[in-house]
């Protein structure tokens, strides 16, 4: 061994900040997971962690989602403490442009992470709250799984006039958090990997455009209250013969989800069924623009103050893929990050 190489097992970085990360993808979509570095986030609800953070510690954010360290499109979780004396712990959900409401597929990796430390030896469910509400989550054969928080159609058919795709119809519903669902089919949109950059243009135009035109108003909370997503979908653009359609979600500031997205499956179950095109207990498959894939059941009817709303279950793998010790040394000027797409 050389002098150079013993002297880097010694390194010492103690002087300056740490962020310590473990790293998992769930159906090709990444999650950074938080485990130190962010001080305690004060406030009792969720929602008011969340606005804690965005207000002293919005820095750490996009040091850890942003380059050097991440990409625009990486995405993350930070624990916290839990706001309902039953759950296990609450999170908050981070992106390229802030704060998501709830995330399905980060809900899965950290299903699967607590799977791995032994939580579900000794309980059958994990219970998790987030800004949007809490959620219980299970762990069986491989496979974590949740029952999300009520979703809910805001409107379907909403009408917008895109420049280049002229006048057509969007379905507007909630799943924890707001998108706007385009048929890919009828506008003859591809959702292939090779497309992914013109998607995330499209997107972007359709959600401003959704914005203009429609005022969204959570019953429980106007924090939660803005359109999250746009969310491409086809039922001719499949892999598996067998699975029920395929979703592209564009979301935050024109992100691209590698997985069905699990709060957008779950909004979509609530316009399926709101068209009685799945009823509760039938379980079906999206795929994603990398062909993985989240399986879906309404679990049941609900409701949620003024709206016919369902429980979606939500099927994911998760795994992990690193474990990091970011450094944000004093010096550098980028210690903070940045975003280039």
């Amino acid at each position: 061994m050389t002098n150079f190489i013993k002297k880097l097992k010694n390194l010492d970085v103690s002087c300056n900040s740490t962020i310590n990360c473990i790293d998992m993808h769930t159906g090709g979509e990444p999650l950074r997971i938080i485990q130190s570095g962010f001080a305690p986030l004060k406030g009792k609800r969720i929602v008011d962690k969340r606005l804690d953070c965005l207000k002293h510690q919005d820095h750490l954010r996009t040091a850890v989602m942003g380059e050097p360290r991440g990409h625009s499109d990486m995405y993350g979780a930070l624990i916290c403490d839990p706001e309902s004396v039953d759950s296990e712990f609450g999170v908050l959900f981070l992106h390229n442009e802030g704060y998501s409401t709830m995330c399905g597929h980060a809900i899965i990796a950290l299903s699967t992470l607590a799977a791995k430390t032994g939580h579900f030896e000794n309980s059958e469910q994990l219970k998790i709250d987030s800004p949007a509400g809490q959620v219980t989550a299970y762990y069986k054969n491989g496979q974590a799984y949740f029952d999300n928080v009520a979703s809910f159609v805001v409107k379907l058919d909403h009408q917008i006039n895109h420049p280049a795709l002229g006048s057509f119809t969007t379905d507007v519903a909630f799943g924890g958090a707001y998108y706007a669902y385009v048929d890919a089919d009828k506008l003859d949109i591809s959702l292939s990997k090779a497309n992914a950059a013109k998607l995330s243009e499209l997107g972007e135009e359709i959600k401003a455009l959704v914005n203009d035109s429609l005022t969204l108003s959570h019953p429980e909370d106007e924090s939660l209250s803005f359109l999250y997503g746009v969310i491409f979908y086809s039922s001719s653009q499949i892999k598996d013969k067998e699975s029920h359609s395929k979703h592209v979600c564009i979301f935050a500031d024109g992100e691209l989800d590698r997985s069905p997205t699990g709060t957008g499956v779950s909004a979509r179950a609530a316009i399926l069924h709101a068209r009685k095109q799945i009823n509760v207990g039938d379980k079906i498959t999206i795929e994603s623009i990398v062909d993985s894939s989240f399986d879906l059941q309404i679990q049941k009817e609900s409701q949620f103050h003024d709206y016919n709303a369902v429980i979606p279950r939500v099927f994911g793998t998760a795994y992990i893929t690193a474990f990091s010790n970011f450094v944000l040394e004093d010096s550098d000027p980028f210690k903070y990050g940045f975003f280039l797409k």
